[in-house]
C-alpha cells in the first residue's frame, strides 16, 4: 500500500492528515493530495479554492487519486473484525421477496419482484389468476449487472410500452418500446433523454423531455440548462422529433408531460428551480389548437390530477391554500381566477390521485398519514384506516378499475400492500413481506423540541421496547430538511441492524421540508437555512439532554441535500457527535450552480452570484469552505463517480480540506462508488456492501459491540 501511494506522490502534493481508532492503534496515511493556488473573487472577497483541480472527473491525476482514497478506505474497514459478522447478517436480512403495488395495464397487472438478492426487481405480469410471467428482467441487460431500469409507461390498451434505462445510475437515459404480445422491439432506441416521463399519446407515439447533449466537456459534469419537450412519432427516426415546447424559445430548466386519462389534454409543468411550476394545457381533441396558459408564474405549485369531458382537475398551493387543495376549471377558461375549490384546505394534502372515478387524497402531519375518498363533486366518501404510524401511497388506476392497490409502510413494518374496493372503502391485505424481522419488539413514537428560535419542532424515534435511557444507546438521526420533501416513515432493511443492537433510529421533520405547508419549507431556504442547522442541532442536543445517548454513541447522517445538513452541521458543531454520514451532498455552495442541473437548486439555496448578502451567507455555511483546523468526528464521506445530479466534485473537495484540517485521532474517510449515480439504479450488493461499511464504521467508532448480545 505505501508502494502504491509513493508512487501517486508526483501527481498529488499537499497537506497529510492522520488519525486512528480504538482498535487500529498506527495512523492512517492519507493520500497526499496536491493544492493549487485557485481563487475567485465575490463582491470583492477572494475565496480559495485549492481542491478545485478535483472537479475535473475525467483528468487522469483526479481517477488516480479516486483510487487512492478507495484504497486507503477499504484497508481501514478490512481491520475491522466484525465487518464480515455484519455483511452475513445483512445479506440473510435482505433475502426475502418484496413486492411493488401493482398496476392494471391492458389485460394484465403488472408488478416488480425481487426474489431477495436478486441484483435488481423483476417486472413480472399476471392475466387473471394465471401463473405470473417475466415481461422485464433488468438483471439480464448487461452482463456487468450496471443498466437498470428508471421506469416504464404503457399505452391506453396496454399493447405497447416505452421504458427508460440507465447505465451506472446516470440520469442521462435510453428509450425502448416493445410490443407487449411478443417483447419485440419497436423502432429505434432513443437517446439522451434524462429528468423525463414518457406519456404516450394513442398507439402512435409519446411525448418526452431531454436537454440537448453537452458538446464539450464531461457529460456527468457539464451545466444543462433548457429542457426541450418532444413528441417521437413511432417508426420515425428521434432526429425528426418534433419540438413542442421549451428550447431558448421557450426557456425552462425542467419540462414534464403528462395526458389525461382520456388522452384529450396535453398537460405540461414548467419550472427553472425544483420549487414551483408554471402550468399549461392543450386540447389534443381539436387539430391546431393552441398550448393555454393556466398559470405563468413559478411561485406556487400546480398539478392536472385529471379530467371529467372539458373539466380539469387541479390540485394546487396557490395563494390562499399553502398545504394545497383541490379546484376545478373548464379547460376553455383554466386561469385561476376561474377556478372552483372542490376540496378546501385542511391538513397538508401530500397527494392527490384520481381514479376509479373517485378522488383520494393523501393527508399528511409530519410522521401521520390519513387517506380520504372523495367524490368526483367533492363530497367525502370514505375515510382509508391505516394500521398505525406511517406512510400511505398508492391509489393509482384507471377511471374504469372497481379495485386499487395501496402500500402503507413505517418504520418497523416493511411495505405492506392492501387491494381496496372502491364500492365499500374495504381494504384487503394482498402481500406481506416475509422479513426476517419481529415488529412487535420494537417502537416508534414522535417526540417534540424546541429549536434554537424556539419553533417546535416533531421527531420519530424508533428503538427497541423498554430501552434504557443510560445515554448509551448507539443512534443515527437521519434528516433532509429541504425542497418541500416530506420525510414521512418508511422500513429500512439496513437499519434492522442498528435497531436490533440496542440502537435508536431518529428523524426530525426539520423546516425545509413540507411537512407542515409551503410556510415550513420557505423557513428553511436562502438566507433562512441555518434554521435547519439549528433544528437538527437542537434535535442532538433533545436526545442528549433526556438521556436517549451522548455525544460518543450519536452519528448524523443525510444525503443529496441531506449530505450539505451534515457537512454543515459537522462543521459547526464538531463536538456535538461521534460519527458523521454526509452521502452524495452538496457541499461546495459557492459553485454547485455551475455543474449539471444545479442551478435548479437556487430557490432552496440562493447563488453567490445573487447579491453581498446571499454570498455572504452562503460563505459562511458552506460545508466545504467553513472547515478549519479542530477536532472532527469518524467521518465516512460516501459518492459515487456516475452521479450526475449533485456531482462526486463536491465530496472529493470536501473529503480532501476535512483530511487536511483533521486534528483529531478520528478517521476521515471517502468510499466512493463504481459505476452507480445519485441514487437509483444501486444493485443489491452494492446496497449490502455500503450499508456494511456504514455499520461497521459507526460501531467501530463509537465503540460498540457487534453483535451485543447481553
Amino acid at each position: 500500500m505505501k508502494k502504491y501511494l509513493l508512487l501517486l506522490t508526483a501527481l498529488l502534493v499537499g497537506i497529510q492528515a492522520s488519525g486512528q481508532t480504538a482498535s487500529a492503534p498506527e495512523p492512517i496515511s492519507y493520500p497526499k493530495t496536491r493544492k493549487v493556488d485557485t481563487t475567485t473573487t465575490y463582491f470583492g472577497t477572494k475565496v480559495a479554492d485549492p481542491y478545485r483541480w478535483l472537479e475535473d472527473d475525467q483528468a487522469a491525476d483526479t481517477k488516480l487519486w479516486v483510487q487512492a482514497e478507495n484504497q486507503v478506505t477499504q484497508d481501514y474497514l478490512s481491520k475491522i473484525p466484525y465487518r464480515a459478522a455484519i455483511r452475513e447478517r445483512l445479506t440473510k436480512l435482505w433475502d426475502y421477496e418484496r413486492y411493488s403495488t401493482p398496476t392494471e395495464e391492458g389485460a394484465y397487472t403488472y408488478f416488480y419482484k425481487n426474489t431477495g438478492l436478486q441484483g435488481r426487481g423483476v417486472l413480472y405480469r399476471q392475466l387473471g389468476d394465471a401463473a405470473p410471467e417475466v415481461f422485464l428482467d433488468p438483471n439480464t441487460f448487461s452482463k456487468s449487472g450496471t443498466i437498470s431500469l428508471a421506469g416504464i409507461e404503457f399505452t391506453h390498451d396496454g399493447s405497447l410500452a416505452a421504458y427508460q434505462l440507465s447505465e451506472s445510475g446516470s440520469d442521462w437515459h435510453q428509450v425502448v418500446v416493445l410490443r407487449t404480445a411478443d417483447k419485440s422491439i419497436v423502432g429505434d432506441t432513443l437517446q439522451n433523454v434524462t429528468f423525463s416521463g414518457l406519456a404516450w399519446q394513442g398507439n402512435a407515439g409519446f411525448y418526452y423531455s431531454s436537454y440537448d447533449r453537452p458538446k464539450t466537456g464531461s457529460l456527468l459534469t457539464s451545466k444543462t440548462q433548457f429542457h426541450k419537450l418532444y413528441y417521437h412519432q413511432l417508426g420515425t427516426a428521434q432526429s425528426a422529433d418534433k419540438l413542442v415546447f421549451g428550447g431558448e424559445q421557450n426557456p425552462y430548466r425542467y419540462l414534464t408531460a403528462d395526458l389525461t386519462a382520456d388522452e384529450r389534454f396535453l398537460v405540461i409543468t414548467a419550472s427553472n428551480t425544483t420549487t414551483g411550476n408554471a402550468l399549461y394545457v392543450q386540447d389534443l381533441s381539436k387539430p391546431g389548437s393552441h398550448i393555454l396558459t393556466v398559470v405563468p408564474d413559478e411561485k406556487h405549485t400546480h398539478r392536472v390530477i385529471g379530467n371529467v369531458g372539458k373539466l380539469l382537475y387541479i390540485v394546487t398551493n396557490l395563494d390562499v391554500a399553502p398545504k394545497f387543495q383541490v379546484v376545478f376549471a373548464v379547460a376553455t377558461k383554466p386561469e385561476p381566477e376561474n377556478w372552483h375549490v372542490l376540496i378546501p384546505e385542511t391538513q397538508n394534502i401530500g397527494d392527490v390521485t384520481m381514479a376509479g372515478g373517485k378522488l383520494f387524497a393523501i393527508h399528511s402531519a409530519g410522521a401521520l398519514s390519513r387517506v380520504r375518498q372523495y367524490s368526483l363533486e367533492g363530497n367525502l366518501e370514505q375515510l382509508v384506516e391505516v394500521p398505525q404510524l406511517g406512510t400511505v401511497s398508492g391509489f393509482r388506476g384507471k377511471p374504469t378499475q372497481r379495485e386499487l392497490y395501496y402500500a402503507f409502510t413505517s418504520y418497523t413494518l416493511p411495505p405492506l400492500i392492501f387491494k381496496y374496493r372502491i364500492s365499500t372503502g374495504k381494504s384487503v391485505l394482498y402481500k406481506v413481506p416475509p422479513v426476517r424481522f419481529d415488529p412487535n419488539k420494537y417502537e416508534s413514537k414522535i417526540v417534540f423540541y424546541q429549536s434554537k428560535d424556539g419553533t417546535r419542532i416533531p421527531m420519530v424515534l424508533t428503538h427497541k421496547k423498554g430501552l434504557a435511557l443510560n445515554g448509551k444507546n448507539p443512534t443515527l438521526l437521519y434528516a433532509y430538511g429541504g425542497f418541500g420533501v416530506n420525510m414521512t416513515p418508511s422500513f429500512s432493511t439496513s437499519n434492522i441492524i442498528l435497531l436490533e443492537n440496542g440502537g435508536i433510529y431518529a428523524v426530525p421533520n426539520l423546516r425545509g421540508g413540507g411537512e407542515y405547508g409551503e410556510a415550513w419549507h420557505l423557513a428553511g431556504t436562502k438566507l433562512n437555512k441555518q434554521n435547519v442547522f439549528d433544528d437538527y442541532i437542537a434535535a442532538a442536543e433533545y436526545l442528549i439532554t433526556h438521556n436517549y445517548t451522548s455525544p460518543a454513541y450519536l452519528a448524523i447522517s443525510g444525503g443529496s441535500n441531506g449530505g450539505l445538513l451534515v457537512g454543515a452541521t459537522l462543521s459547526q458543531r464538531p463536538d456535538l457527535f461521534k460519527v458523521a454520514f454526509p452521502a452524495v451532498g452538496v457541499l461546495d455552495m459557492l459553485r454547485y450552480h455551475l455543474f449539471t442541473t444545479g442551478a435548479g437548486w437556487a430557490y432552496d439555496y440562493g447563488t453567490a452570484q445573487d447579491s453581498p448578502e446571499m454570498f455572504s451567507y452562503l460563505y459562511k455555511y458552506s460545508p466545504y469552505h467553513a472547515l478549519k483546523p479542530a477536532t472532527y468526528p469518524a467521518t465516512l464521506i460516501t459518492t459515487a463517480d456516475h452521479d450526475d445530479r449533485v456531482v462526486p466534485a463536491h465530496s472529493f473537495k470536501f473529503a480532501a480540506r476535512l483530511q487536511e484540517s483533521q486534528h483529531g485521532s478520528a478517521p476521515v474517510l471517502i468510499r466512493i462508488e463504481t459505476n452507480a449515480g445519485h441514487s437509483a439504479g444501486r444493485s443489491t450488493a452494492q446496497l449490502i456492501s455500503e450499508q456494511t461499511d456504514k455499520w461497521a464504521f459507526l460501531f467501530e467508532n463509537m465503540g460498540v459491540k457487534y453483535p451485543n448480545v447481553p
